[in-house]
């Protein structure tokens, strides 16, 4: 911030009610004589006026009342309220001060403390989503889980499926197995060319998600089991859930999608013009709408590189824990962004600058009683 002179701490702003220089636009009491009752019939002692002058400091000054062109009021000067010979410093008794209810501050070194606030929703921790897609053809046999939204543990048994793909690979695989044992006497080629039949079955039903305990169990009976049994891969909810008993589906079908709600993010969709105040690393306050008496905090992990040209806002990512899931995904939230200067800055109430649309200006007391207008440049603002 700027000024004609050096601003340091202990020079102080007035700031009265709401606006720095609102003292200025009172219109002064009118000089009429008022009887005044008082002993011994004594009246008492009128100020004398000797003119009004510009709420602004300016070097304008009138017989008689009048506004300026912002259609403030001119004060009126009376008897012992001389300005100082600067033509600019304003004196004000204080008995009047103190009916004005004017308070002062001082101008001082402080970091600018800014909350940005956002519309938001909470969304699935996309890391902590997965699908069961199984990568054969087949039919779904028997459903375990069989309603949206049933919380599920990590290795819970899904569904069971068969597959005459899948029945072959393991007949294939058993017999190559047993090839291997029975030519273990055998010439060296012979040996190589079976155990090469049985790695690529075995690596087959691996790529195809055959768990361990399946293969182990084809290893030690040397059967083929006519179904698959799939298994949750995550501990979670089941968000989605397309599989019914009976149906045929296809290689890459989704079937199940699982996500931990352990955690949850929060999108925020922030204004073009607050952006630039939002920060990795920063943390958030958060509001839901079904728990208002409950504070969430979270943590800005990631600003989208993109604007939205319908809402001129930016996305802007916030992760945080989901302690008893009483996030859910699809909930509101009203989302605070703390955000400040790196460095502190001379900063004034914003009460005390008194904005014309031509020139900033704040009033300075530059002694008992005395004040001058002092014209601004403005930086950055705070919340006050």
């Amino acid at each position: 911030m700027k000024t004609a002179t050096a601003v340091v701490v202990g020079i102080v702003v007035v700031a009265a009610g709401g606006g720095g220089y609102y003292f200025g636009t009172r219109q002064a009491p009118k000089p009429a004589v008022q009887a005044a009752a008082a002993p011994a019939g004594e009246a008492k002692k009128e100020r004398k006026l000797l003119y009004y002058r510009n709420p602004m400091g300016l070097p304008d000054t009138s017989p008689v009342p009048k506004k300026d062109q912002m259609g403030m009021d001119y004060i009126a000067v009376y008897e012992g309220e001389e300005p100082a010979s600067s033509g600019t410093e304003l004196k004000i008794s204080t008995e009047r001060l103190q009916k004005l209810g004017v308070r002062t501050q001082p101008a001082e070194r402080r970091t600018l403390d800014r909350i940005v606030r956002a519309a938001g929703r909470v969304e699935v921790d996309e890391r902590l989503l997965a699908t069961i897609s199984p990568k054969f053809e087949g039919y779904v046999e028997r459903l375990h889980v069989n309603t949206t939204g049933q919380p599920v543990a990590k290795g819970q048994p899904l569904f069971e499926a068969y597959s005459p793909e899948l029945v072959a690979a393991q007949r294939e695989y058993a017999i190559a197995a047993r090839g291997v044992k029975a030519l273990k006497d055998a010439g060296a080629d012979s040996r190589s060319g079976m155990s090469q039949l049985a790695e690529s079955s075995l690596t087959r039903l691996r790529n195809w998600d055959v768990s361990e305990e399946q293969i182990a169990a084809l290893e030690r009976t040397g059967e083929a089991q006519r179904n698959v049994t799939f298994r949750s891969p995550a501990t979670g909810i089941v968000m989605e859930k397309k599989a019914v008993s009976g149906m045929r589906f296809m290689p890459g079908e989704m079937l199940y999608q699982i996500a931990d709600l352990s955690r949850v993010w929060v999108l925020a969709d922030v204004n073009e013009q607050d952006i630039g105040q939002v920060a990795n690393g920063r943390k958030a306050q958060l509001r839901i709408n079904a728990y208002p008496d409950k504070r969430f905090e979270g943590v800005v992990t990631y600003i989208y590189p993109t604007l939205k040209l319908e809402t001129r806002t930016v996305a802007v990512r916030l992760e945080l824990a989901n302690p008893g899931g009483l996030l859910k995904p699809g909930m509101f939230a009203e989302v605070q962004l703390a955000s400040g200067a790196a460095a502190k800055v001379v900063a004034v109430p914003v009460s005390a600058v008194i904005d014309s649309g031509v020139r900033r200006v704040v009033i300075v007391e530059t002694g008992e009683g005395r004040f001058e207008p002092r014209q601004v440049e403005l930086g950055g603002r705070g919340e006050d």
